[in-house]
């Protein structure tokens, strides 16, 4: 395996936000730093589309405002991919109320595109707010997928959504695996 590989399997333990609770607290979390209405709407996105950070960044105001669901270009994949925004279509429309069309939907402070590494930054805060180490940028995707299974059981669809080559790789993508060796393991004792 390369080293890289290595390093990111037993370091990068990012998980999803299982419960609606842990949804609600990281909510709150993420807008207590500055820009909060913002931060909000970048984790309504991504918990709602399962798209990488990368592409919810690329998007624009004029893509979104006012859609029931538009058609996107994955960067990592430059596959076309249907995002479904009917259930955002209010807040989004809150969000961009005083925007421009050809503007960036998530902008830094100084008036970009914000950058995957400037998300990654107040999500580590939202995760110090919270005591949690397991908080990244792929935190909404995954939990985009694990509640997304949760309600379907439509591992196929998730795959294809996810753009991943096995069910197995989606299951452990999203902690599926984790929760169900938990399950088995919990009350499991030997000669005690």
């Amino acid at each position: 395996m390369h080293l890289h590989k290595i390093f990111y399997a037993l370091h990068y333990n990012v998980e999803p936000l299982r419960t609606d609770q842990e949804i609600d607290d990281f909510l709150w979390a993420v807008s207590q730093a500055r820009y909060g209405e913002r931060n909000r709407m970048i984790v309504l996105v991504g918990i709602n589309t399962g798209l990488r950070m990368s592409d919810i960044l690329r998007l624009k105001v004029g893509q979104v405002r006012g859609k029931d669901r538009v058609m996107i270009m994955e960067q990592k994949t430059g596959k076309k991919r249907w995002l479904f925004l009917k259930n955002l279509k209010t807040e989004l429309a809150h969000f961009t109320r005083y925007r421009g069309a050809n503007e960036p939907l998530f902008c830094s402070g100084r008036g970009g595109a914000l950058t995957v590494n400037g998300v990654y930054r107040v999500f580590q805060t939202a995760g110090e707010y919270l005591e949690r180490d397991d908080i990244g940028t792929h935190t909404l995707r995954k939990t985009f997928g694990y509640h997304y299974y949760q309600k379907t059981r439509d591992i196929a669809g998730l795959m294809m959504i996810f753009n991943h080559s096995s069910e197995q790789v989606t299951k452990r993508y999203i902690g599926i695996e984790r929760d169900n060796l938990e399950r088995q393991l919990w009350d499991f004792k030997l000669g005690v």
